[in-house]
């Protein structure tokens, strides 16, 4: 069983940046690979960037590559989201989520835990 909390979200204008934090609880939690995803208003919920139970690994979508990045600490229990380069169409409810499986298959039904999520406007 595994827990999550995301924070660290709120507004940001066009060109800023904003890191989410994902906080774990359970013992288990270095056992999963970890993944954000987001939804924005009106949209289906999709897939952001995620990596691997080690660290050693990461995959993001087209949409993000290059401006965000996902990295963990397997001691802390923690995974964060360092978002560069924020544009508006990034703006939406972001989510943390744990899953057993390969962090390449990015379909929201393959990962088992997930938190609350938190909020990410930008604009000006």
């Amino acid at each position: 069983q595994v827990q999550l909390e995301e924070s660290g979200g709120g507004l940001v204008q066009p060109g800023g940046s904003l890191r989410l934090s994902c906080a774990a609880s359970g013992r288990t939690f270095s056992r999963y690979a970890m993944g954000w995803f987001r939804r924005a208003p009106g949209k289906e919920r999709e897939f952001v960037g995620a990596v691997t139970w080690s660290g050693a690994s990461t995959y993001y979508a087209d949409s993000v590559k290059g401006r965000f990045t996902v990295s963990r600490d397997n001691a802390k229990n923690t995974v964060n989201l360092q978002m560069n380069s924020l544009k508006p169409e990034d703006t939406a409810v972001y989510y943390c989520a744990a899953s057993p499986g390969s962090i390449y298959n990015t379909q929201a039904r393959t990962y088992t835990y997930w938190g609350q999520g938190t909020q990410v406007t930008v604009s000006t």
